[in-house]
């Protein structure tokens, strides 16, 4: 939050030398429902960013106060604001970091044949991605001096099909315990390795978009066939678990990718809706409660993941921001 003066400042452009304008879908006329739950835009400062619209949006007070394109293609689908303000984001062919100025500060490029899907800071210097391809890789690049520190080779159902590439993998986190967390998404498991890629959990689910190992020890999980959220032990035991159904039917999401977990204990759910139907995020208590729902097509495009600004927590140390 204390940041954010600098992405109003006057000497940021309107299109940063990268930048190139992504077409809004047909969504934009899609009406927004009356009486929704909480306050719309208003309800957080937020970072936002959706498959189908390489468009980020930077939100406070209820007001879209920052954005940056990358043009047509495919497609957004990991972001982090820094402590420094700079933003970290993936965008299948590349990962990169920007400042609120729209200066690029670091890129890596996905080589030819690969994709890259997620990312997630380390400390000051150093960041984590997977490296779709055949094969695919983890890896951990040290953005200051361009070495490659980690690079490890992932098991995948097929390594001879580049139509298997792209769906291979959507996210990955590393702890706090210093275990990396990869969601197989094709494969239908989430498997912890230690730091020598020593397998020490698993959990069998249909299609693991997402995982996050949460404070508590429990990791959350989203399941994008099955659109559900399911927190579990560390036994496999489900702790608590959130489908469309369990919503009233004007709240429903038609699907979900990701979502976060604020420190108040509340859910949010991202949905990449239907091309301007049903909503973006929904925010839920333990208790399943709908405190607040977002469907506004006019202002945004789909929700694939949102990092909420004044939840606690410094995103470069591991495990303190829960998304």
């Amino acid at each position: 939050m204390a940041v954010l003066d600098r992405f109003t400042a006057a000497d940021v452009p309107a299109l940063g030398p990268a930048e190139a304008e992504a077409a809004a879908g047909k969504w934009t006329n899609a009406p927004t429902p009356a009486n929704l739950p909480g306050n719309g835009l208003a309800q957080h400062p937020m970072l936002y960013i959706g498959e189908g619209y390489n468009k980020m949006f930077l939100v406070n007070e209820g007001t879209i106060i920052w954005s940056y394109s990358t043009g047509r293609g495919n497609e957004y689908d990991d972001i982090w604001m820094l402590s420094n303000g700079n933003i970290l984001f993936s965008r299948m062919q590349f990962v990169a970091e920007i400042t609120p100025k729209k200066e690029v500060v670091w890129r890596y490029d996905a080589p030819q044949g690969t994709e890259i899907h997620c990312c997630q800071p380390i400390g000051p210097e150093k960041v984590l991605f997977i490296l779709n391809g055949l094969p695919p890789k983890l890896m951990v690049v040290n953005i200051k001096t361009k070495a490659v520190e980690v690079e490890h080779v992932l098991p995948a159902k097929s390594l001879t099909d580049p139509k298997t590439v792209h769906p291979q993998f959507r996210r990955v986190r590393y702890t706090a315990k210093g275990t990396y967390l990869v969601p197989f998404l094709t494969m239908g498991e989430v498997v912890e390795y230690d730091k020598n890629f020593n397998e020490v959990w698993s959990y069998d689910i249909k299609s693991p978009w997402a995982a996050i190992r949460l404070k508590n020890g429990n990791t959350l999980i989203t399941d994008e066939a099955d659109k559900l959220t399911r927190e579990v032990n560390a036994k496999g035991e489900t702790v608590w678990e959130l489908k469309p159904d369990d919503l009233p039917a004007e709240y429903r999401f038609i699907n979900t990718q990701t979502c976060t977990r604020l420190a108040n204990g509340n859910t949010i759910i991202c949905s990449r809706g239907g091309n301007g139907r049903g909503p973006q995020l929904v925010e839920v208590t333990a208790d399943k409660k709908v405190v607040w729902v977002l469907q506004d097509w006019k202002d945004l495009g789909p929700a694939t993941a949102v990092q909420i600004l004044d939840d606690p927590g410094i995103p470069e140390n591991p495990g303190e921001s829960e998304h």
